[in-house]
């Protein structure tokens, strides 16, 4: 009996990772919506995608990077440095926009990131979402957070900070 059980449990779970490397492989012969009307497409019902673009999308919303306007011109090339640092493969690059997939190292799931550069409001939208299957464990969420965090610690040492004269209470020079 507990031999029948011990097998039926294998079965299943072999079941289980066939299913994973079948969805992984899926996942490559996807590609990203790209924009849609000037914007990213909003996310599918599912919880695995996370967009800025769709502000009234709740359950998806996630904040975009805003960028100081002296960093315009080289906003979009930052992002992309950030993105290849993580383990990002550049697919698409166009004006104010690029596209990016992120591949899991074990099942080979693919996710998209998007980016599109707002330039009038130093912005930069981005998506980021898994091409298969329903549930990321917040795999997106996380990594256009990390995305935010090392473009902005870029920002803080490429951005030359202002030197003021400091004040001497003595008038000595």
């Amino acid at each position: 009996m507990i031999k029948t059980i011990l097998i039926i449990i294998i079965v299943i779970l072999l079941l289980m990772l066939a299913g994973c490397f079948v969805l992984g492989s899926m996942s490559k012969n996807e590609k990203p919506p790209g924009l849609l009307s000037g914007h990213l497409a909003p996310c599918p019902d599912s919880p695995n995608c996370v967009v800025s673009d769709i502000v009234d999308d709740n359950s998806h919303y996630i904040s975009p990077i805003h960028y100081p306007e002296a960093m315009a011109k080289d906003s979009l090339g930052l992002i992309k440095q950030v993105i290849q640092e993580i383990g990002g493969e550049m697919t698409i690059e166009r004006d104010a926009y690029i596209a990016a997939t992120f591949t899991s190292t074990f099942f080979g799931f693919v996710d998209d990131l998007e980016c599109r550069n707002d330039t009038a409001n130093h912005t930069i939208h981005l998506r980021s979402a898994s091409r298969v299957g329903h549930s990321d464990f917040g795999a997106n969420r996380k990594r256009v957070e990390l995305i935010s965090t090392l473009f902005h610690q870029r920002i803080n040492t490429a951005v030359p900070k202002i030197i003021l004269p400091s004040t001497n209470p003595s008038g000595q020079h």
